[in-house]
């Protein structure tokens, strides 16, 4: 297969169901409450009624939108991607001038910024693609990029990517008519072409220079070539995909990833939203009013109405009975439920929490708690790290590749004198151990006798080379006095 045909529908049928997945996914991870509203109106009948968002006035009364958002998805999301990239990995390659042109890449690049950015997508839409490309007017090598999974149409051979084409839409000549560009990513080879067609269809095939978002991709054609694909010199794909999870739940026996929302969660959501919009609701309702008699309102004159002035001290004498019942200034203030509304969003956020994969402290719920061993706090954080763990496995081969095509590319396009290797991924094991724990921790072992005056150096600063420990740990040595005396004193001028 290799670009589509002319007139073809789009999207592509085969990915309308996957698209149509990611487009509820997205909505609740942008959290936009118009989109929302949008996805849940247009949904069924009986969706409407079970969703806060797809509820409408059925008197079609304008009225303020009083409905409250709780962000969850989005901490879902952001939670994954810290877990996995707050601390970019460690990456290493036998060869020390590879390894510094690699370094050099990742930090010019921005690569830790990527990756941040994909996690965090691929956590909420089910996962990512990561391409390699390059623009000489940019930077003098190649460039790690992330797709969205809805910009995307793969092609697989036994689970394994074999090709993928990835689309983005561009401003056309009118409302009716929309320009898409595809670049199609397969060994070897990128192809790239332009199509001028509608909403729901392709449309035909026209020259790239025909638009100027893709006329500069034009001049970089191979000139010998079909006039649509760029060499790239080196037999690996540019691309790798990276799921989110496996398996899809939806689609038994997908290479697609699943969603941290594809529990579901949605229901959840829509229910913690609900559950703080009551909240807030009650908070209104209990707001102090006075209700008073209409002969204490003051007369603002003709078309004016009439105010009631709280803050005056002297009244003249009101025409009224003071003995009726209605003659008073009566305050009205309701209660409002707060303990029965908290604990209701907390068992749903950690019930989410639990559902998407991660445990309920990674998401503040029992910081306030009661004092707890160290061995049960990580317990409590096992669940997050399990996920984790899973997700390292997911991510490793596809960065992989990638980091190693860069370098496949720099030394084809780009004249770079190195040897270009696929380096190793070390993710580590993503918790930082507190100054406390790691002082009891040496001092265990140091009464054990297990570890020695260089080994808990190590253990402490992880960061030094071989010659600073040693350096360190001769020091400590020296000052409390453990050091080996010279066997041979100061023989023989002592």
């Amino acid at each position: 297969m290799t670009m589509p045909a002319n007139g073809a529908p789009w999207p592509p049928p085969q990915m309308a169901a996957h698209y149509a997945e990611i487009r509820t996914d997205d909505a609740w991870y942008a959290g936009d409450r118009r989109r929302l509203a949008r996805l849940y109106t247009h949904a069924t009948e009986r969706e409407q009624r079970r969703s806060l968002w797809g509820r409408r006035s059925l008197d079609h009364t304008p009225r303020r939108d009083q409905r409250l958002h709780v962000p969850l998805p989005g901490d879902i999301a952001s939670t994954s991607a810290d877990l996995l990239f707050a601390d970019m990995p460690m990456i290493t390659l036998a060869d020390t001038a590879t390894q510094d042109r690699l370094t050099d890449l990742i930090e010019h690049g921005r690569v830790h910024s990527a990756l941040l950015s994909g996690a965090e997508q691929a956590a909420a839409l089910s996962g990512v693609y990561l391409r390699v490309t390059w623009d000489r007017t940019v930077a003098a090598a190649p460039i790690l990029t992330v797709v969205q999974p809805d910009a995307a149409i793969p092609e697989w051979s036994y689970g394994m990517l074999r090709a993928v084409t990835f689309w983005r839409e561009l401003d056309g000549a009118s409302t009716d008519t929309i320009y898409r560009h595809l670049e199609r990513h397969e060994p070897e080879a990128i192809r790239h072409a332009l199509f001028e067609g509608t909403k729901d269809n392709l449309g035909r095939a026209v020259p790239l220079t025909e638009h100027p978002e893709t006329a500069d991709i034009a001049a970089s054609l191979d000139a010998d070539g079909d006039g649509q694909t760029i060499s790239t010199g080196i037999p690996q794909l540019t691309a790798a995909y990276v799921p989110n999870q496996h398996p899809n739940r939806l689609h038994r026996g997908s290479p697609l990833g699943r969603s941290d929302y594809a529990a579901p969660l949605h229901d959840l959501f829509a229910s913690l939203d609900e559950t703080w919009t009551s909240w807030l609701r009650d908070i209104r309702l209990a707001r102090a009013r006075l209700i008073v008699p209409a002969g204490y309102l003051r007369d603002e004159g003709p078309g004016h109405g009439a105010a009631f002035d709280d803050d005056r001290e002297v009244w003249s004498p009101v025409n009224m009975p003071p003995n009726d019942a209605g003659s008073g200034i009566t305050l009205s203030q309701f209660l409002i439920r707060v303990e029965e509304h908290q604990r209701t969003a907390e068992a749903i956020t950690r019930q989410a929490a639990q559902s998407a994969g991660y445990s309920a402290q990674s998401f503040g719920l029992d910081a306030g708690a009661a004092a707890v061993t160290a061995t049960e706090v990580d317990a409590r954080k096992d669940r997050s790290m399990v996920t984790r763990k899973k997700k390292v496995g997911y991510w490793r081969y596809p960065l992989a590749d990638m980091l190693h095509v860069m370098l496949l590319l720099d030394k084809a396009l780009f004249g770079a004198t190195i040897i270009p290797d696929r380096p190793r991924v070390d993710f580590g094991d993503g918790v930082a151990e507190s100054e406390q724990a790691q002082a009891t921790t040496l001092d265990l072992l140091n009464r054990a006798g297990a570890v020695s005056a260089a080994t808990k150096v190590k253990i402490l600063h992880p960061d030094w080379d071989d010659s600073e420990v040693q350096a360190e740990a001769a020091a400590i040595l020296a000052e409390t006095g453990a050091a080996a005396p010279d066997p041979a004193g100061s023989f023989p001028f002592g």
